[in-house]
């Protein structure tokens, strides 16, 4: 059922990215043909936010100093509360929102194993660019959305993440361990095929393999584009 249970036969080309003073200057996608039914996009984007809540919990409960616990703090409760939201929002149409989200926990529970990380850093630096990329694919996706839906879904998802602690401190522990650095640019590089193949699970395809692509690459080569910017917020290289 969902395309990140299992390898995809058509393989994911990664575009390559135009020199990164152009990237900010990709157009935005329309995305109305490949947006699915409201509640498979709620119930999916729901479970997303709350399985980055509950990484951002882990991260807080394993982190090696208090000021670490509290400037994580906050990138758990917006997690949280967008979570909450869109479930509100599931809720406005059916009485069982759980019902809605269940079919996409499997995937997504092991998605994250694949993604976790080896240790701490991993994983914070995981949450930062994973939760980035699908943060940016959703309130995409969105705006295919009919009705007042998908602007109430772009405003609950471009609220503020809390997430310029994570930044902070990564930021610091790589000035002072430049291998750490270097460890974390390959782990960046490699959580975003695995976060592609989620994004595509929660694409409507057409059964055309070539026209599909075809729609799908400027959706990624953005998506990528950003999750540059973010890379080299950490003083990364994509």
């Amino acid at each position: 059922m969902f395309g990140f249970l299992r390898r995809p036969k058509v393989r994911i080309d990664i575009p390559r990215l135009r020199p990164r003073e152009d990237a900010v200057s990709y157009p935005k996608v329309n995305l109305a043909e490949l947006t699915p039914e409201v509640l498979p996009y709620l119930g999916q984007v729901a479970y997303v936010q709350l399985a980055i809540f509950e990484e951002v919990s882990d991260a807080i409960a394993s982190a090696p100093a208090v000021a670490a616990k509290q400037a994580l703090a906050p990138a758990a409760s917006q997690a949280l509360d967008k979570h909450e939201r869109l479930v509100a929002e599931i809720r406005r149409r059916v009485d069982a929102p759980a019902e809605v989200i269940a079919p996409f926990t499997a995937g997504i529970d092991r998605y994250r194993s694949l993604v976790k990380g080896a240790d701490w850093y991993e994983q914070l630096a995981s949450v930062y660019l994973t939760a980035g990329i699908l943060d940016d694919f959703f309130t995409l996706l969105a705006a295919g959305l009919p009705g007042d839906i998908g602007p109430r879904c772009v405003a609950i998802l471009d609220a503020e993440t809390g997430r310029t602690a994570i930044v902070d401190i990564l930021a610091a522990a790589i000035a002072v361990d430049p291998v750490l650095g270097s460890r974390l640019a390959l782990w960046g590089r490699r959580v975003v095929g695995d976060t592609l193949l989620v994004a595509r699970s929660a694409i409507h395809l057409s059964g055309n393999p070539e026209s599909d692509e075809q729609r799908i690459e400027p959706v990624f080569t953005e998506m990528i584009a950003a999750h540059t910017r973010r890379m080299d917020r950490l003083g990364l290289t994509a």
